[in-house]
């Protein structure tokens, strides 16, 4: 069975007629990076940063200006993106709990019993536990069974330092910078497919512009480390280096800007000889390809401000970008509230394969095609650390809340995504938005009652697991025990 390939990637959107389309199902090419904010492109409006690949990608197809990670960590955003399912569901609710298997099938599940051949290379954190180990062949691969080669979670890229797990279980260690070794690898797999006569599913997850590590700045406190190899790092001058509105000027933040923008440029190389080889093998005409990433980076100095976990923009709005040629027209944008939850249901609703009714997502391949960009009035988003929030993100507004709505927090937010873009005012504590703060509060227990969320956190899943059940399973749903 022949299939069109399918890429993804961020973008804007004219569309062609449906009987326009091709006969032969597409192939599917997915790629993400891991923590690069929606403002980390060139095509988002920073024009500052290189990514010259990925800015002609989105005049290719369309690109996505509201997409959102609902839970931005991550292995929350992993298992969403494997399962379609709300975390409480799908167990990788923090990280290093892993995706629990059964329940529905997952994304490459459903791909493999439809006919495609399924790959993953790159990043995976799925596992839980110990970050230091191959994953075997199996269920814990969700459905990844021709080629899978992952150093599960490593965060050092230097080359002779980042490796992969072999079909041996044995470290094999790059001689080059992690995404571009991830890259040749892939490169590889498009070279020598098994069976060229069906249609593919390739998954590339790249780790940089992650953090890896820490260092001790010029004011004695450690901070995030973002470097990058030295032929990066010379593309930017880091003393012209222009930080986010509201960002104080410390050196040792510009730094890490420096190191983070660079990474981003070497993540935009390797994208461009992926979308050189699909057109060298004539493959980019029949291949769906996406480019998105799991969440952001907001980028601060220190431990007062983490990288992710925040429903602030900078964390948990990310790009993403898709061309499909014959069916979405170039040069497109779409407004449509979009997340992680619903990648899964809409690319398979793309394919036109049967979606898991356990997922929670929606399908919104209609509404892409369609320009429907009303098509959803909110997006749940929520996070099961110890700092537990939930809340909405709307076309207007950002909201969030800590069961303790008078504790002051980072996560009890109220932001004007019209009038304050940037998000520097926040509106929690303003009386004047009383009513505002009150419907979102609405909207997010209605989404809540969805999933039977009593705003349970990590430390009451911890207390409601018995012993015996962790006997019985190695694993366990939160779902199954939270009452």
């Amino acid at each position: 069975m022949k299939l069109n390939h399918l890429v993804l990637a961020i973008s804007g959107m004219t569309l062609f007629s449906c009987s326009e389309k091709k006969t032969e199902s597409p192939n599917l090419v997915f790629i993400f990076s891991d923590q690069q904010a929606f403002d980390m492109l060139g095509c988002y409006g920073n024009n500052q940063i290189k990514t010259p690949n990925l800015d002609e990608f989105a005049k290719e197809g369309v690109r996505f200006t509201h997409c959102f990670s609902n839970s931005p960590v991550c292995t929350p955003y992993r298992g969403m993106l494997m399962s379609g399912q709300q975390s409480l569901y799908n167990g990788a609710y923090v990280n290093d709990k892993p995706l629990v298997p059964g329940h529905g099938k997952k994304f490459a599940e459903v791909l493999r019993d439809a006919g495609y051949s399924t790959a993953y290379v790159g990043k995976w954190h799925l596992q839980g536990g110990d970050r230091d180990r191959p994953i075997p062949p199996g269920e814990m691969r969700y459905g990844f069974d021709e080629l899978f080669l992952s150093n599960n979670c490593h965060v050092d890229f230097r080359a002779g330092k980042c490796f992969y797990w072999n079909e041996e279980g044995q470290k094999s260690f790059f001689d080059k910078w992690e995404v571009y070794g991830q890259t040749d690898q892939a490169l590889a797999y498009l070279d020598s497919r098994k069976d060229a006569e069906n249609p593919f599913a390739l998954f590339v997850s790249w780790h940089p512009p992650h953090d890896w590590g820490k260092f001790k700045g010029e004011d004695g406190l450690m901070h995030y480390r973002y470097d990058a190899p030295e032929e990066l790092m010379a593309m930017y001058n880091r003393d012209s280096i222009q930080m986010r509105p509201g960002v104080e000027n410390i050196p040792d933040r510009r730094r890490m800007y420096h190191g983070h923008m660079a990474m981003t440029s070497g993540v935009d190389i390797a994208f461009g000889q992926l979308m050189d080889k699909l057109n060298q093998l004539n493959l980019d005409e029949n291949t769906i390809v996406v480019f998105t990433s799991d969440h952001g980076d907001m980028l601060e100095f220190d431990d007062a401000i983490l990288p992710k976990q925040y429903a602030h923009d900078y964390s948990s709005r990310v790009p993403f970008m898709m061309r499909w040629p014959g069916q979405i027209g170039p040069g497109t944008k779409t407004g449509l509230l979009f997340s992680a939850l619903d990648i899964m249901p809409t690319m398979l609703g793309l394919l036109k394969l049967e979606v898991p009714q356990e997922c929670h997502g929606k399908n919104l391949g209609k509404a892409i095609l369609t320009h429907e960009e009303n098509a959803v009035e909110s997006i749940p988003v929520w996070l099961y650390e110890a700092n537990s929030y939930r809340g909405v993100i709307t076309r207007d507004y950002t909201f969030t809340t800590k069961k303790d709505a008078t504790e002051g927090s980072l996560h009890n937010v109220l932001f004007d995504r019209k009038n304050d873009p940037y998000q520097l005012n926040n509106l929690f504590t303003d009386s004047t938005m009383a009513s505002v703060k009150e419907k979102l509060w609405a909207q997010t227990q209605e989404w809540m009652g969805r999933y039977n969320d009593q705003f349970w956190q990590k430390a009451d899943f911890d207390k409601a697991a018995t012993q015996e059940q962790w006997n019985n399973s190695p694993y366990i749903r939160p779902v199954d025990v939270l009452k």
